[in-house]
């Protein structure tokens, strides 16, 4: 055999060994053990905690100042104006029952008199009538007869005659009645927006005198919308004990300071506005001009912003905007780390957050971004939780490293 090697040539030798060599590499090289693919982690997302409150809302609106009461003061008699008010002028105050106007009453005082006859007239014939019909009663007994003749005892003339006193009194009282209405009063106490006769003038039955308007309340029409409405104890109809109306703040500006003024919602309008479907709430703001109740007098016709005080409503949640997608829908993270999908009612929508109302739990974790790349059911991890598990993790593997 070795005779044979040594027969052969040097490169053949090499050629076989290296051969040999390699099939020895190749059978007794190690052989990898079958792993199982890892899993890629799950997708973190970032979530904001559920904290459920009891909590009133402020709702904002904002309307024009108006009066409650608002007229046209008008004269029931003719003549000539002969004097007005000190205060008869447009912005000028009054008390309820003030003169504001005079006519030329001396037409009214010739009727009084002349009404005060007639009536001197028929009560006289009426006391007379009365005499005749004594003698008449008186005599009809001399005859001896029991049924006396109506026409006889004068009923009719002394039926006529009392008829004629009460005519008299009518025109006289109807006389003293034109007589005062010479001058022209307010029924309330108030301001004149504007002035429509002046001195000299002659005005006819039923001319209007001045446009005035009550200044004891003042009112303020809000628009509320139907979810702002749920939002608020609304007098929407029944009675209602004054104490539970809504406050409300106003605030406005007059000559370039800025004011504020408390009221309440009284009532509201009869019906929903038919083109718009909306609620108006009234609020009422007593003595608008009283310098002790106001920081500054409540001008007709003011715009004002108003604040409403909202009913306290249990349950809510406040998200940031990013949570809610498609209109309604929130995707919240269950205790296995589960994807998991909810409906809500969004009760207010503000600049950077959202009230809502529904099926959710104290410190239940709502995903706030990147909803489109998920779908129910899929396993996430929790921005930050996740940071905080795998340190809790590479903790315990360096101490069981140190152990061994």
């Amino acid at each position: 055999m070795g005779s044979l090697w040594r027969r052969l040539p040097p490169a053949l030798i090499i050629l076989v060994l290296g051969a040999a060599l390699m099939a020895a590499l190749i059978t007794l090289r190690p052989r990898p053990e079958p792993r199982p693919e890892p899993e890629p982690p799950p997708p973190v997302v970032d979530v904001t905690r559920v904290v459920l409150e009891d909590r009133a809302l402020t709702v904002r609106s904002q309307g024009t100042v108006e009066p409650r009461r608002e007229i046209q003061l008008v004269s029931q008699v003719g003549g000539t104006v002969v004097d007005v008010a000190p205060n008869y002028a447009s912005g000028g105050t009054f008390a309820a029952g003030e003169w504001l106007v005079q006519i030329d009453e001396r037409d009214y005082r010739f009727a009084l008199a002349g009404a005060q006859a007639r009536l001197a007239d028929a009560q006289q014939a009426l006391a007379a009538e009365r005499g005749l019909s004594r003698q008449a009663q008186r005599e009809w007994r001399d005859l001896g007869s029991e049924d006396a003749n109506a026409l006889f005892l004068r009923k009719p003339q002394l039926a006529a005659a009392e008829a004629t006193v009460a005519a008299a009194q009518a025109d006289l009282e109807r006389a003293q009645l034109d007589l005062e209405r010479a001058r022209v009063s307010a029924p309330f106490r108030g301001r004149i927006r504007d002035t429509l006769v002046n001195l000299g003038q002659y005005v006819a039955p039923g001319t209007p005198i001045a446009t005035i308007y009550d200044a004891s309340v003042a009112e303020v029409h809000l628009a509320l919308t139907d979810g702002e409405a749920a939002l608020l104890d609304l007098p929407l109809g029944f009675d209602r004990d004054e104490e539970v109306f809504p406050e409300v703040v106003l605030s406005g500006e007059i000559a370039g300071e800025r004011y504020q003024w408390q009221g309440r919602i009284t009532r509201t309008q009869a019906s929903l506005d038919a083109q718009s479907r909306m609620f108006h709430a009234i609020v009422e703001i007593p003595e608008p001009f009283n310098r002790e109740r106001q920081p500054a007098p409540l001008l007709m016709g003011l715009f004002v912003e108003a604040e409403i005080s909202g009913r306290s409503i249990p349950g809510l949640a406040a998200l940031p905007r990013s949570a809610v997608f498609q209109r309604n829908q929130i995707y919240t993270v269950s205790d296995e780390g589960e994807v998991t999908p909810k409906q809500v009612r969004i009760v207010r929508v503000e600049a950077d957050r959202v009230w809502v109302k529904g099926d959710l739990r104290d410190q239940e974790a709502v995903i706030t971004d990147r909803q489109g790349y998920l779908r129910p059911g899929v396993q996430v991890a929790i921005a930050g939780e996740q940071d905080e598990a795998g340190e809790d993790e590479q903790l315990a593997a360096t101490s069981a490293g140190a152990d061994e």
